[in-house]
């Protein structure tokens, strides 16, 4: 009996440690985002066009989201242009770990960063700074695919813009 509770115990202790590295990790990630990035932004993806570059050696595909709220970086307009490596033109496709796939009408909360070549905007850090966006069908809330409610996280993300 007193061993199952000692079990117990520090089963509880671990997982309890578990959850909260976890959400420590996850924290810090969204800091280093929020530091980092020009632009944050949530929206939906309304158009995706893949083609090939000039040399036709790499396809890169260009996904306009069409913005509801910038959290960070200066409001240029209804929508943005994300272009990023990878994709599909006719029977060729290219694919790249690591680099956000977006969905046709897919809501997303993307942490973007300028690109000083081209000014395009892609994705920062690939796949990480990407967040899908669902709807909790319990709740009616928007939350990410880690279940966090999307208005906690963007308070979240202000403060971090904010603290300079």
């Amino acid at each position: 009996m007193l061993n199952s509770r000692i079990f117990l115990f520090l089963l509880i202790i671990i997982i309890t440690f578990h959850f909260t590295s976890q959400a420590q990790e996850e924290s810090t990630k969204i800091k280093k985002l929020s530091k980092d990035s020009d632009v944050i932004l949530t929206g939906k993806v309304i158009a995706k066009k893949s083609s090939w570059n000039e040399s036709k050696t790499r396809i890169y595909t260009r996904t306009t989201v069409q913005v509801d709220e910038y959290l960070k970086g200066t409001d240029s307009g209804g929508s943005v242009e994300i272009r990023y490596p990878g994709g599909e033109v006719g029977e060729v496709g290219e694919l790249y770990t690591h680099m956000p796939r977006f969905e046709d009408d897919e809501e997303v909360l993307v942490f973007l960063k300028q690109d000083d070549q081209t000014e395009a905007f892609k994705v920062l850090y690939g796949e990480e700074g990407k967040i899908k966006v669902t709807r909790d069908e319990k709740s009616n809330e928007k939350v990410t695919s880690s279940k966090v409610r999307l208005n906690d996280l963007k308070s979240q993300i202000k403060s971090y813009v904010n603290d300079r």
